[in-house]
């Protein structure tokens, strides 16, 4: 039985990919989360054989996500699900240990050929992506002069960065991560202070910028 866990905000995607998912014979949705928090939280019960996360997600996005199933769970493999094909987005992905990056647009086509590569673990990229990445490795120039901005914050910085970005208070942040006030404090100024940003709408625009937070 190959175990798989689905992680996306919108219950209609997600109910979508599971029928779709399960229509193949020994396949089982083992586990389903609306924000990347939820889906850590499952990944670490359910040890699925592979992951399917939105990008974008509350509280914690699939990149965050990524990292933290593959620090606990080196056998899972991640395929990353988004509407955004950037090559420093691509990039940062498969930093963060994902194998595999499919395209909302080409879900319905591409969903279970690349659930089945990643199941081999052999990495897979949507035909677009494919052309990103190979573009990059041809052209390596560019990408090593490049440092994607988020990269400079820790992962609780990143996290408390993106509850920020959410409309969540410091108290309320503090609440959800069993933090002190003083502690998300800090992180927010240090965040801010690495970033180079003065105010709480600058934080905003570069998380969501950054993919880090939604619009």
């Amino acid at each position: 039985m190959l175990r798989i866990l689905l992680a996306d905000d919108h219950d209609i995607v997600r109910r979508g990919m599971k029928e779709l998912l399960e229509e193949q014979a020994g396949w089982s949705v083992c586990a389903e989360a609306e924000n990347g928090r939820a889906a850590v939280e499952l990944a670490l019960v359910h040890r699925p054989e592979v992951s399917v996360l939105d990008l974008s997600m509350p509280e914690l996005n699939g990149l965050e996500a990524t990292r933290r199933i593959k620090d606990a769970l080196q056998e899972t493999e991640i395929l990353i699900f988004s509407m955004h094909e950037s090559e420093e987005l691509i990039r940062d992905v498969l930093a963060a240990g994902a194998r595999g990056y499919l395209l909302k647009s080409d879900a319905s086509r591409q969903l279970v050929p690349a659930v089945e590569s990643l199941a081999r673990h052999q990495p897979f990229f949507s035909g677009r992506v494919s052309e990103v990445v190979l573009g990059g490795f041809l052209n390596p120039e560019p990408l090593r002069t490049r440092s994607p901005a988020g990269e400079r914050l820790t992962s609780r910085e990143r996290e408390i960065v993106q509850l920020l970005a959410e409309g969540q208070s410091n108290k309320q942040i503090a609440t959800k991560l069993d933090l002190s006030v003083k502690t998300v404090e800090t992180h927010r100024t240090s965040a801010m202070r690495k970033l180079g940003l003065k105010s709480l709408p600058d934080l905003v625009r570069f998380a969501i910028r950054n993919q880090i937070a939604q619009a």
